[in-house]
C-alpha cells in the first residue's frame, strides 16, 4: 500500500471538535493508503508558551525555549491519536526523539537532515497510524530542537521525501492558494496549480499559506504539495514543478506586505566600499535588507541610498546606523507607512511589456512608485500603505486574474 503524508495546522486542531473532524479525514485516507500524520500545536498554544518564556526572562535560554515550545505538539498528537483509538484504529503518538528525527543547526532554527525510518515502517506494516510531532527534532547532543515557526510544513515535506510518499497534503484553514489575499479582494480566485518558484516568491512576499523555507525544501526534494482546508471538502492547490503545469496566464498571483519600513540616507559620500560599510553591521545583527536603490548626485561626489527592512527592525537599524563611525551622511529618514506589492508569474519570462503594464496600471490610479525590484518571475514596487487595496484591485484586473 502506498504512503501519504498528512499535515494539520494549528487551526485544524484548535478544539476537540476540530480534532474529531481531523480524525475523520485521516480515517478516510486510511482506506487507500498507509498514513503518516504530522500535527502542529493547537492554535494559540505555542504563542502562550512563548509568552511564558518571556515572563521568566528577556534572554530565555534557546535550548530550553525549544523544549518548552515543542510541548504543544505533544498535546495535539496525543489527542488525535486518542480519538483514532476511540474509533477503533491502531494509532499512537510519536515524539521526535522516539523516531528519532535528527536535526542540525541552531536552536529555534534547526533543519532536518535525517529521519530514521525503521520503527515507523514496522508500525505502518502492522496497520498503525503514526501521529508525529511536527516542528521539532533532536540534535547530536540529544537535545530537543525546533525548526522555526511553520516548521511542521517542513517536517511533513521531509517525511514525504524520506518515505517516498505518493502525496503530501497540508491541511490548514484556507482551501488553497489564491491569486491575491481574498480578504483584500473579493474577486480573488483560487489557483489550481502553481510552480514551486511562484509559490516561493508569493510566500516570501506576504502570502501566509506556507513558510518560504518549506516551499524551498519541497522544491529541492521535488515533493509535490497539495494545500487544502480541513473545514471543507473543496479541492485545494497543487504546488509542483513547472513542467507539470499548463498555464496560459502571464501573471499567477499578487502578493503584498504590511510590515515593511523604508530607510533613506541622504548625502552619503560616493566611493567604493560605502554600501558594504552600511550593510555589513546590519547583516551581523540579522537584519534582512530587501529592496535597494541608489541615486547619484549631479556632482558625482554624493549619493542617496534607500533600502527596505522589516518594520520590527526599525529601531535597531536606526541605532546601528547612528553608531556606525565608518559612514557620513547629511540626514537619515525613516518611513513605516509603506507596503510592497508584487506581481508573480513564470509567464513574464517570455512576455514583453509586463513592466509597462504594471506601472501604467498603477499610474492610472495615481499611485506613486517609490522603489522597484525585480527577478526573473517577479516585479515588486514599494508604495504608500494606504494605496495597497487600490493597487491590488487594479493589477488583478489588468492581468485578468479574476477570470
Amino acid at each position: 500500500m502506498k504512503i501519504i503524508v498528512l499535515k494539520f495546522g494549528g487551526t485544524s486542531v484548535g478544539t476537540t471538535d476540530r480534532i474529531k473532524k481531523v480524525a475523520k479525514i485521516i480515517a478516510k485516507y486510511k482506506k487507500k493508503y498507509n498514513v503518516i500524520v504530522l500535527s502542529s500545536a493547537m492554535s494559540g498554544v505555542t504563542n502562550n508558551l512563548i509568552n511564558l518564556s518571556k515572563k521568566i526572562s528577556k534572554n530565555f535560554s534557546d535550548s530550553e525555549y525549544d523544549v518548552l515550545v515543542s510541548s504543544g505538539e505533544q498535546m495535539s498528537c496525543a489527542l488525535i491519536s486518542g480519538e483514532l483509538i476511540n474509533k477503533g484504529f491502531n494509532a499512537r503518538s510519536w515524539m521526535s526523539w522516539q523516531i528519532p528525527i535528527n536535526t542540525e543547526g541552531k536552536y529555534k532554527f534547526s533543519r532536518i537532515n535525517k529521519i530514521n525510518k525503521n520503527q515507523i515502517v514496522n508500525y505502518l506494516k502492522k496497520g498503525g497510524i503514526p501521529i508525529i510531532t511536527g516542528f521539532q527534532g533532536i540534535n547530536n547532543k540529544n537535545r530537543i530542537t525546533t525548526i522555526g515557526r511553520g516548521g511542521t510544513d517542513a517536517s511533513a515535506i521531509m517525511f514525504a521525501k524520506f518515505f517516498n510518499a505518493e502525496k503530501c497534503i497540508i491541511y490548514t484553514d484556507v482551501d488553497g492558494v489564491y491569486s491575491t489575499d481574498p480578504n483584500k479582494l473579493k474577486t480573488a480566485k483560487k489557483i489550481k496549480v502553481i510552480s514551486y518558484e511562484e509559490m516561493l516568491e508569493m510566500a516570501s512576499l506576504g502570502a501566509k499559506v506556507m513558510q518560504p523555507h518549506s516551499i524551498q525544501d519541497a522544491r529541492l526534494n521535488r515533493v509535490d504539495i497539495e494545500v487544502r482546508s480541513s473545514f471543507t471538502d473543496n479541492e485545494g492547490t497543487l504546488i509542483t514543478k513547472r513542467k507539470n503545469i499548463i498555464n496560459n496566464k502571464i501573471i499567477t498571483g499578487i502578493s503584498n506586505t504590511m510590515n515593511d519600513a523604508k530607510v533613506t540616507l541622504l548625502g552619503v559620500r560616493d566611493k567604493p566600499g560605502i554600501a558594504a560599510s552600511i550593510f555589513k553591521p546590519l547583516s551581523e545583527n540579522f537584519i534582512n535588507v530587501d529592496m535597494v536603490v541608489q541615486n547619484i548626485s549631479a556632482n558625482g561626489k554624493e549619493t542617496d541610498l534607500t533600502f527596505t527592512i522589516k518594520s520590527d527592525d526599525l529601531s535597531k537599524t536606526k541605532r546601528i546606523i547612528l553608531q556606525n563611525k565608518k559612514i557620513n551622511f547629511r540626514d537619515l529618514i525613516f518611513d513605516k507607512n509603506v507596503s510592497k506589492v508584487s506581481i508573480i508569474g513564470v509567464g513574464m519570462v517570455t512576455t514583453p511589456g509586463v513592466t509597462y503594464r504594471m506601472f501604467q496600471s498603477l499610474a492610472r490610479q495615481k499611485i506613486n512608485i517609490q522603489v522597484i525590484s525585480t527577478s526573473e518571475i517577479k516585479i515588486s514596487v514599494l508604495i504608500d500603505k494606504k494605496n495597497v487595496r487600490k493597487a491590488i484591485s487594479s493589477l488583478h484586473k489588468e492581468f485578468q486574474l479574476n477570470k
